[in-house]
């Protein structure tokens, strides 16, 4: 059940209209009256014909009209409105079941405490099965205004008692940090200008994909104001900045003027002070141009940088410092979702985008991240997101690959610590974070697929599978990717990597116990992990030895000796693909 309560309005008479007539799609069936602060007497136009809307709102603002004919002041801001939904699939609720609904929501929120008989007056009206309606005016009977601060969250915990005592879908618990419901205007307006979306989540939907590219407030501004987004900055006197509101372009009130909305208002997490501090460390930044002299090497590096997530999320300590550390890393996951989709290639991008999207409040919870930690997490995503090539297949598998297990553990993480919201938005981007590692794979598992393979070679590499991860070798051996992984560790090896090494620290760093196809996972792993030559013991002992001989010696570079290398061997008994 949803109750959610509207800003105060002026206008009794007028929403009684709206709310008595036929709705804007003729959805109001029936309209009338189901409980009100006192029923005797009260007037009923759905079901009285000589009852009228002014009657009705003439007595609901009676306490408004005394109290600003004995005040200079008058009050405007009287109206208080609170739509209640049931879920599609609750049980039929008669008019007498909706009425005690109607009287506890309005008891939780202040409006009529109860055993208060100089409480506002309030209606509660119904037009269709899964809903009502309830109205209220916020002066009392003895011209005080109600205390109505907080009323959302003590209406939200009333929804949730009214849940388990009516056996309806139980609703998770709200937090504070979700993200304003988009209003029947502001759908219906979207709807009639041809928008996919509310100007409220087109916005939050570029401020997010501006983050990766910024290093400061000032610098995000910029790369929204580039991108043609309206900005409107809010300034001290001594020029610090200390407000911002976004427009999108067309978005005009009925006078004709733009609309902004502050940041804070698209989400709880864009706020000014929330971006600073994700934004501004005290560590310094490499120059754009720097990052793109090495786009090669960014999502390996991303892929490295979500190697400490396991450590931040499990390694959390008594005070609550690793939770703040913890929280600071996922926050900076989501930058690093969102940067790998702009950079992705366009079959994955839309996964990434929409798991990116649905991460989003995830990013945020009441603990207070501590940004600093996450500030190679952070500057992993702005790598990619200034590079200006996409990766090749491999790079982009491991990464996807990595960013699905990061997603994963932040779930979890959240589920330990009761954020349910956070966790149902984790497991969401997770849904998606599996179709592009997936798709990610694929190209990878063609090429491996046709390239010819020694039998002896791969029953050698099974072994080793069986003693570096005995716990899941039947499961690696039976996924129809053991193949490629058997590809993938004789390439491995002939590169001078031990087999059986490599899985032990894949292993180590991705538990296989949940992943539906282990033999994929370690692909991934074992690519980046192996992507350069293992060095040569012997040749580097021989070079220290002949460095140490020529510090000590000094010989002429006629009669030095040139230093030799002894090339990697294959194990006894392992024959050569």
């Amino acid at each position: 059940m949803i109750a959610a309560i509207k800003p105060a309005g002026s206008n009794t008479r007028g929403l009684l209209a709206y709310l008595y007539g036929p709705g804007r799609h003729d959805e109001h069936l029936d309209p009338h009256l189901i409980a009100a602060f006192a029923m005797l007497g009260m007037p009923d136009p759905g079901r009285d014909e000589h009852a009228t809307l002014t009657e009705l709102g003439h007595h609901l603002d009676e306490p408004v009209r005394l109290r600003n004919s004995e005040f200079g002041k008058p009050v405007t801001d009287h109206v208080w409105h609170c739509p209640v939904r049931a879920a599609p699939e609750d049980r039929y609720l008669s008019d007498a079941d909706w009425g005690e609904i109607a009287q506890r929501i309005v008891q939780a929120a202040g409006i009529a405490p109860e055993g208060d008989d100089l409480a506002c007056r309030w209606i509660a009206l119904r037009h269709a099965d899964d809903h009502v309606h309830i109205l209220a005016t916020t002066v009392r009977e003895d011209g005080r205004r109600p205390k109505l601060h907080d009323s959302g969250i003590r209406v939200g915990d009333a929804c949730r008692e009214i849940e388990k005592d009516y056996g309806l879908r139980r609703l998770k618990k709200g937090d504070r940090t979700g993200t304003r419901r988009p209003t029947q205007a502001e759908m219906h307006k979207a709807e009639r200008l041809g928008w996919d979306q509310t100007s409220r989540e087109w916005l939050q939907d570029r401020v997010r994909a501006a983050i990766p590219h910024a290093t400061s407030t000032e610098e995000l501004l910029a790369y929204l104001e580039a991108d043609d987004i309206l900005v409107k900055r809010r300034r001290g006197p001594s020029g610090d900045l200390l407000g911002y509101a976004v427009g999108r372009p067309g978005d005009l009130n009925k006078d004709g003027e733009q609309i902004y909305h502050p940041g804070g208002k698209i989400a709880p997490d864009l706020s000014l002070p929330k971006l600073k501090a994700r934004l501004e460390t005290s560590t310094p930044e490499e120059h754009p141009t720097a990052r793109r002299n090495r786009p090669a090497t960014a999502w390996h590096q991303a892929t490295e940088a979500l190697d400490t997530l396991h450590t931040e999320m499990t390694g959390t300590s008594a005070d609550g410092g690793g939770d703040a550390r913890a929280q600071a890393h996922i926050t900076a996951l989501g930058e690093l979702i969102e940067a790998t989709a702009q950079r992705a290639p366009g079959d994955i991008r839309a996964q990434l985008q929409t798991a990116s999207r649905a991460f989003a409040h995830a990013q945020r919870s009441q603990v207070r991240a501590e940004d600093r930690a996450a500030h190679a997490l952070r500057t992993a995503a702005r790598d990619i997101a200034h590079t200006a090539t996409g990766p090749d297949d491999s790079a982009l598998a491991a990464l996807t690959a990595a960013l699905l297990w990061a997603a994963i553990l932040a779930a979890r993480w959240h589920e330990a610590r009761g954020h349910a919201h956070q966790a149902d938005a984790a497991r969401q981007a997770v849904q998606h974070l599996q179709s592009a590692a997936e798709n990610a794979l694929s190209p990878t598992l063609t090429e491996l697929a046709v390239r010819p393979f020694k039998e002896e070679t791969r029953r050698i590499l099974a072994n080793d599978v069986r003693a570096a991860v005995p716990e899941h070798a039947e499961r690696i051996l039976s996924d129809p990717g053991w193949p490629g992984l058997a590809t993938v560790l004789a390439d491995a090896e002939a590169g001078g990597h031990r087999p059986h090494q490599l899985l032990k620290e894949a292993a180590a760093r991705r538990e296989l116990g949940t992943a539906h196809r282990p033999a994929r996972v370690l692909i991934t792993r074992i690519q980046h992990t192996s992507r350069n030559p293992a060095p040569n013991r012997r040749a580097e002992a021989a070079r220290l030895r002949s460095t140490t001989a020529s510090a000590s010696s000094v010989p002429s570079p006629s009669t030095q000796p040139p230093m030799t290398t002894t090339a990697p061997t294959s194990r006894p008994g392992r024959p050569r693909r």
